[in-house]
């Protein structure tokens, strides 16, 4: 049986294609803050190192007309390649100077997206924000409010959203390929940087002349510069990063998430190896339970990371890899299985004679440029995209709150959350972690 489309699902579908992608002469537009596609975006990007220097690549289509980064030290060749865009180390200030931005792309450690995304749509400018949106789940929510209040295009840059496979997914789902879903098992070889049982460094080396140290820890609580924290090892330190789940569940939650419209989880519990109070664990299982939708049974949802990769379905062929070399996702249905790798990539049902005599759909969902270039689409034409923060925050929230889990598993309790009242109503001690105390002098107000 057809399913038929949500309005979230609709979003981005075929009958939208020209409002969204296709070029418009300007005197149909007309809206304020929105550009004919003639135009060239005036962009300012924070984070030009490591994803940041892929992102201001994808976005070189337009004018890159601020760069800014806490250390000056870094993306050399990003620098090199824009000599005319102005040089910042503190996004503040750079948000305050330059008065013709259109647009800002942030590319930062996990901490300081919230903040520097929110002080952009304060003033009115378009955000682009890497995943995962934010640390927490409170800011996830203040991003999508604001986005809401200040009218602007915003977009999560998780790229498997706007690939091919994520699309056939969805259609496949939708067209009852393999029926009724009620399990759900996704895993990831991250991660692939330093976690679990970390102790904070002793030693206190000098802060290098490049590094503008207390902007890099934003609204973190202060401590002292350390190389085991900049450029890239942040990721598994609690105070700055979000650990595996955060990292690429932004891309292999986001299939199931957008094919089966899960929105909010009923309970959450997890296991893990050992961790530190600095730290995330080094490998870890969270289950999720959402509640069946129109008659349908609920949907078990389990994620592991650290290699833990689930048993090998029934039906899969003898030697047949599970997913790709970074994760991937399987669907338990009633006529069949599904499964598919992190971005969606190569999706296939189970067993392949059943993929073989499967009639594929009609493609309805609207294909992608990709999740830059549909972003600055958007914001010429006056359209959404497709993972903008009303999207982008639910998908965080549903990570975030599996994080959260792990940190209070020692209380042997299945978290049930009410996400209507923002809390957990069985564990208070859980509470504490939806979000943390800025640091004096900063705020997402």
């Amino acid at each position: 049986m057809k399913k038929n489309l949500s309005r979230r699902e609709f979003i981005g579908t075929a009958s939208m294609a020209t409002a969204a992608f296709t070029i418009v002469p300007r005197h149909v537009l007309g809206g304020q803050g929105y550009k004919a596609p003639s135009d060239t975006l005036n962009i300012a990007c924070v984070g030009i190192h490591g994803k940041g220097e892929s992102d201001i690549e994808a976005l070189s289509t337009e004018n890159i007309v601020a760069l800014c980064d806490v250390d000056m030290e870094t993306g050399i060749e990003t620098r090199k390649k824009h000599p005319k865009a102005n040089q910042y180390q503190d996004f503040r200030v750079m948000l305050e100077k330059e008065k013709n931005i259109d647009a800002v792309s942030v590319s930062t450690p996990d901490h300081t997206h919230a903040v520097i995304a929110m002080a952009a749509m304060q003033r009115g400018k378009h955000v682009f924000v890497q995943k995962p949106l934010t640390k927490t789940v409170y800011e996830a929510r203040k991003l999508a409010e604001a986005a809401k209040k200040y009218k602007i295009v915003s977009q999560m840059g998780n790229q498997g959203h706007a690939g091919e496979g994520a699309r056939l997914v969805n259609e496949w789902i939708w067209d009852g390929a393999i029926g009724d879903i009620s399990e759900i098992k996704a895993w990831t070889n991250r991660p692939i940087w330093p976690q679990g049982e970390l102790e904070r460094p002793k030693e206190i080396p000098s802060v290098p002349s490049t590094l503008d140290w207390n902007i890099w820890l934003g609204p973190a609580k202060h401590r002292p510069y350390h190389p085991d924290y900049h450029p890239f090892s942040w990721r598994g330190w609690r105070d700055f990063g979000t650990g595996a789940l955060g990292d690429m569940g932004a891309h292999i939650i986001d299939q199931p998430f957008w094919a089966l419209d899960l929105g909010n989880p009923k309970t959450i519990q997890a296991s893990s190896t050992k961790f530190s109070e600095e730290s995330f664990p080094l490998a870890s299982i969270v289950t999720w339970t959402f509640e069946g939708k129109a008659g349908k049974p609920d949907i078990k949802f389990t994620w592991s990371d650290g290699n833990l990769t689930p048993p090998r379905p029934e039906g899969i062929e003898p030697g047949r890899k599970l997913g790709d070399d970074g994760g991937g996702v399987l669907y338990f249905g009633t006529k069949g299985h599904l499964m598919h790798g992190v971005y969606g990539d190569q999706p296939r049902l189970i067993p392949e004679t059943f993929m073989q005599s499967y009639k594929r759909p009609e493609k309805t969902i609207l294909r992608s440029p990709g999740i830059h270039e549909e972003w600055v689409a958007a914001i010429k034409n006056g359209t959404k995209s497709t993972t903008d923060f009303e999207y982008s925050a639910r998908l965080t929230e549903l990570m975030l709150l599996g994080n959260i889990a792990i940190l209070t598993q020692e209380h042997n309790t299945v978290l049930e959350w009410d996400a209507n009242q923002f809390k957990f109503t069985n564990l208070d001690e859980a509470n504490q972690f939806l979000q943390y105390d800025y640091s004096p002098g900063w705020s997402l107000d």
